[in-house]
């Protein structure tokens, strides 16, 4: 069982806080299709320290998105209490640290996965913020530095004393980033130390992959991240098939359309059109991949900076989509 603060499910399915990725639109829409709790996009404690304003806007949420965390990040611990304060005054349902950030600009300056070399600097960081407020601070890491330092049950061990509520693990080390397969074995062994929620993350990129870390691993909760970019209904499809055992309602080619449509639609409320509809773009490929045709309709798509044209080439090529399959022998449709 996965309790949080007020908080209370069974094998929840987690939105992991993604950069340039889980803002307000895509947490809406996954929030929609299952996602059980989701998290804003890395808040730098340095930023939020400095007051800037577009780092305080990351922040923003909306009571529809509950539960919510508010994902941080930092090397010093005062930026990060400072930071922590901050967050906890936009009302999340939790506050969760960034020890797992593989990318140099941030491991190599001690902030996320830099955590990873020094855990019991790691643990008075997170002893700090628990200290400095009452919302439930919760933690991401990963298991190590590289495979020579996989330090993940004493962080684990120190992550719990210094008063974390959960605890979530990429199952992979700094050094992979995203490459190579993810450790899953770590959690059980894992939750054989600790009694907080332990979480899986890394790796989870189907339904099918929702209910094996489940099975496999005894988890407490499984956190998607790339799996979700441009297929939000992986959360309904997991849970669908942890209740049956297969997933009752696969996505259709029509929905993957309406979908994205709709994901545009709420980035354009939040943002305004232009500053929604060019970083969009990043998603078109994953929305419609494995589509017949989808290279050159993705190259048309990449030329508009408003709404309008972005829907009208989208339905226009549902329809072709629709006449494609209609056409096709039955045999090859089966």
């Amino acid at each position: 069982m996965f309790k949080v603060g007020k908080i209370e499910l069974e094998k929840p399915l987690l939105l992991a806080p993604m950069e340039d990725v889980t803002n307000p639109g895509f947490r809406k829409i996954c929030k929609e299709l299952g996602a059980d709790i989701v998290y804003t996009e890395f808040v730098n404690a340095d930023g939020l320290s400095r007051k800037d304003k577009k780092t305080h806007e990351k922040m923003k949420i909306h009571d529809e998105e509950r539960p919510i965390g508010i994902q941080i990040y930092g090397g010093e611990i005062e930026p990060m209490v400072v930071s922590a304060k901050i967050a906890e005054r936009e009302n999340p349902d939790l506050i969760d640290i960034n020890a797992g950030c593989w990318v140099k600009k941030v491991a190599n300056r001690g902030a996320g996965a830099g955590l990873l070399k020094n855990p019991e600097y790691m643990e008075k960081m997170v002893r700090a913020i628990v200290e400095a407020v009452d919302l439930p601070v919760t933690v991401k890491t990963r298991l190590g530095w590289d495979e020579n330092s996989i330090v993940i049950l004493d962080v684990a061990r120190r992550i719990e004393d210094a008063g974390a509520k959960v605890l979530t693990v990429h199952c992979r080390t700094r050094s992979q980033g995203h490459s190579g397969e993810p450790a899953w074995f770590w959690i059980e062994k894992i939750k054989e130390v600790v009694d907080i929620p332990v979480v899986l993350n890394g790796g989870v990129m189907s339904a099918q992959d929702v209910k094996r870390a489940f099975d496999e691993t005894g988890a407490d909760g499984v956190m998607i991240a790339r799996g979700a970019i441009g297929q939000p209904w992986i959360f309904r499809e997991g849970k669908e098939i942890l209740k049956y055992g297969e997933v009752k309602n696969p996505v259709t080619t029509e929905e993957r359309i309406y979908t994205a449509l709709k994901h545009l639609k709420y980035e354009v409320e939040v943002k305004g059109e232009r500053r929604a509809v060019i970083p969009f773009r990043k998603f078109y490929s994953s929305y419609l991949k494995g589509l017949y045709g989808a290279s050159k309709v993705r190259q048309e798509l990449m030329q508009y900076t408003e709404y309008a044209p972005i829907e009208e080439t989208l339905l226009k090529y549902l329809e072709k989509l629709k006449e494609y399959e209609n056409s096709k022998p039955q045999y090859e449709q089966e």
